[in-house]
């Protein structure tokens, strides 16, 4: 079994880490907030005090950290030029493309094997070990990464080169992103013209129209039990989190000088549902906004 190292130990990170250690690995943890290290701690992972504690003497090195400007950072300062130079980097943290890609080449330039690799699936898919990992970096560097990806999900996807696992993921969360609103515009017409969610999901969930975020995810309370609409919108995916990716999408979007005027308007009906107090709220919460709406 490996030693392996994980920076980031939040909603997402924690679980990841835990199942590597289900799975036999050793691994040490660190994070800012003391109660998620010991929360690894419990599993029966090990505690760093300091990110250099994860860095040495480990086998791979794991990282899911908030934003762009962490993952340079820790990168920068904490690991590149102080891991063995044979220890495998997998970044995990959702981030811009250009980060991921700057990071990238700065590790291959003093000789490391590393891969972006951010994750789809939320804090269910962390605890249950399903994750969709979206990769990106060399066919090697994919190779040596994906036993330990396995552990963590199901479905381990190579998109291409450094970066492009960032992409993978921003262009699926912006389809998501907009997908929900769709979906919560139309079930809250559907109430205002008599027809109930029953019936609309009823038709809708086996025709032209269905989509991942009616089906599994529907934001309107009954049809489908383990959707969050049934659970007061308590968060797998929160509206910041949403958020946070749309503006990612966008900036992607300048960089590449592609239109996405579905997106923009989509980012700008989040950033109006966080400001009215909805970001710790699941992102499918965005639906009371919109059936409040008149």
């Amino acid at each position: 079994m490996a030693k392996i190292g994980f920076i980031g130990l939040g909603n997402m990170g924690l679980p990841m880490a835990k199942n590597l250690v289900m799975a036999g690995h050793e691994v040490t943890g660190f994070d800012l907030i003391e109660e998620c290290i010991s929360g690894l701690v419990g599993a029966g992972g090990r505690g760093g005090e300091r990110i250099e504690d994860c860095v040495l003497g480990v086998n791979a090195i794991i990282t899911m950290l908030p934003e762009g400007k962490h993952v340079d950072s820790v990168y920068g300062s904490g690991i590149l030029g102080s891991a063995a130079k044979d220890t495998l980097l997998i970044d995990c943290s959702t981030i811009d493309v250009d980060t991921a890609r700057s990071v990238g080449e700065k590790a291959k330039n003093l000789g490391y094997n590393m891969v972006d690799a951010p994750v789809s699936g939320g804090t269910g898919g962390a605890e249950a070990g399903t994750l969709t990992f979206m990769v990106g970096g060399t066919e090697n560097s994919f190779n040596l990464a994906k036993p330990y990806l396995d552990v963590m999900g199901k479905n381990i996807v190579h998109a291409g080169g450094m970066g492009n696992g960032q992409a993978a993921k921003i262009c699926n969360n912006m389809i998501l992103g907009i997908s929900m609103i769709a979906v919560s515009e139309s079930f809250a017409m559907a109430e205002k013209l008599g027809l109930s969610a029953q019936n609309l999901f009823d038709i809708t969930s086996s025709s032209s129209s269905q989509c991942w975020a009616m089906t599994s995810y529907l934001p309107v309370p009954g049809p489908v039990p383990a959707s969050p609409a049934n659970k007061d919108y308590q968060p797998g995916f929160t509206a910041a989190m949403m958020a946070k990716d749309m503006k990612l999408a966008r900036d992607a979007a300048i960089s590449s000088g592609q239109k996405t005027e579905l997106a923009d308007s989509a980012l700008q009906m989040y950033e109006r549902f966080l400001a009215e107090g909805g970001s710790s709220k699941d992102f499918s919460a965005i639906y009371k906004m919109i059936n409040n709406s008149s």
